[in-house]
């Protein structure tokens, strides 16, 4: 057999195309014998298994031609990752025990607020159906920041330092490994969420088109082990949660949409740092992807924030303390008369919060974003003072549309906005501010609604808070 025709040759052939006689000379160079290696994995003794791998380096440079992220990728290691250690399909017992905790929810809420259910019927999914049910929108969030990194690292991993070894510009493998290893980078983030998320409404938004209440019984198992609090009040508090979201979502229809918004407005403006990608790429090496998908994880996202982002940052930090708030005076309420544990319940929710669940650690590795409810603390306080002192129907009047919603100085003083609205003061130009917008709503589309997705937290919320408990 000529040199030419050896699985190892053939191999390096598919790796880095017609240099594979410069990759073989360096590999070997570096004391490396490809076929000892060969042998060691049993290609030589084996066509099939040499076949095989030949097929798998195909199709992953036919996924990533003309892509700059590897989308099948990311889907295929999301769906492995959420797998890890079982994932097994829903029983139609463990899926109508989760469903009857979501219609006593529903009941529940009944009581605490006007906001309708969804008419969507809820769902029960395993983690491969949330896998399956959300990667649309990861696409969507992750997608402009995930191509700017991928297009980062291309110019890295194909400059002449990092192909001077393979004699040029290496083909093949080379070329897929940019969108290959940014796609592993979003896959593992997303199935690491997969493997904790309680259902599509953990980052304080919907992962799903539409909004629908889904049940994850895995995640949910696994949060209520070692608790010491019956699975039945468990379930039916994350059930009370989703639910809860689902009907604000519903009922506030521009929400969803306007938190996509302002997270893809502030991804737009980030920077990679080069010099810090560069370091991990040198580190990492070119011929391990997992390596590289690792080195992702620290350091690659310039620190610097322009003042937009920043502005954007305390508009998305200060909008998800309101949603949070929101939903945790709304639980309680609807929770206290049926479960005896929702003080223990409400306390391990905050600490899972503060302490940066799967949801946010997902969003700070792909966007270097935290998703935390910095002010969760004094949201919940207005949220509480405003159900005391003028009713849940006032209460939720609030969120017919993002100009009325209280501004981020509302969360430095919560009572004494609180106390401004119930003497009509704020209450009347909360009024102003309706009757103007259905004034321009019934004369046709305004510019204005864009304009104004800032108001929440377009003044700022306040950072350094982290010796609070509820701002991490």
């Amino acid at each position: 057999m000529s040199e030419d025709e050896t699985p190892w040759m053939r191999l390096l052939r598919e790796l880095f195309g017609d240099d594979a006689e410069a990759a073989l000379t360096e590999l070997e160079r570096m004391g490396m014998d490809p076929q000892a290696l060969a042998q060691a994995s049993g290609m030589l003794a084996n066509p099939a298994m040499m076949d095989h791998v030949l097929g798998q380096i195909r199709a992953l440079v036919a996924q990533s031609q003309g892509e700059d992220v590897n989308w099948q990728l990311a889907h295929d290691v999301a769906r492995g990752v959420a797998a890890q250690g079982g994932d097994p399909s829903v029983t139609a017992a463990v899926a109508a025990e989760h469903r009857s905790a979501v219609s006593r929810a529903e009941l529940w809420l009944d009581a605490a607020t006007d906001f309708n259910p969804s008419t969507l019927e809820p769902r029960v999914w395993s983690r491969a159906e949330w896998v399956e049910g959300t990667m649309p929108t990861w696409r969507i969030l992750a997608g402009p920041v995930a191509t700017s990194v991928s297009q980062a690292l291309g110019q890295i991993l194909t400059s002449e330092e990092a192909t001077s070894h393979l004699g040029g510009d290496a083909s093949g493998l080379v070329g897929s490994v940019s969108p290959t290893v940014t796609g592993m980078h979003v896959g593992q983030a997303a199935g690491q969420m997969a493997r904790e998320a309680f259902g599509i409404t953990d980052l304080g938004f919907p992962l799903l088109p539409e909004p629908r209440v889904v049940m994850v019984p895995g995640a949910i198992a696994d949060f209520a082990a070692g608790l010491g609090i019956p699975d039945d009040e468990v379930r039916a508090y994350i059930a009370l949660r989703e639910a809860a979201h689902v009907r604000l979502f519903t009922t506030a229809s521009w929400l969803p949409g306007h938190l996509h918004n302002l997270i893809e407005r502030y991804a737009v403006g980030i920077t990679i740092d080069l010099e810090a990608l560069d370091e991990a790429v040198r580190d990492a090496g070119l011929t391990e992807p997992a390596k590289l998908q690792e080195a992702l994880t620290t350091g690659i996202f310039a620190t610097h924030h322009s003042d937009a982002q920043l502005e954007t940052l305390r508009s998305i930090e200060t909008l998800l303390a309101l949603i949070e708030g929101w939903v945790q005076e709304v639980t309680v309420r609807a929770a206290a008369p049926h479960l005896p544990s929702i003080g223990s319940l409400r306390e391990m929710m905050r600490r899972r919060r503060a302490a940066g669940g799967p949801a946010e650690d997902t969003f700070a590795t792909l966007l270097g974003l935290e998703l935390r409810p910095r002010r969760l603390r004094d949201a919940a306080t207005l949220w509480a003072a405003l159900s005391q002192e003028l009713g849940p129907q006032e209460r939720d009047k609030v969120w017919a549309h993002p100009d009325v919603l209280p501004p981020a100085e509302a969360l430095d003083d919560p009572r004494a906005w609180v106390e401004r609205l119930a003497s009509g003061d704020t209450a009347d130009e909360v009024d102003r501010e309706l009757e103007a917008l259905l004034a321009a709503a019934a004369s046709g589309p305004s510019d204005g609604a864009e304009a104004s997705t800032d108001n929440a937290g377009s003044t700022g919320a306040q950072h350094g808070d982290d010796e609070d408990p509820d701002r991490p």
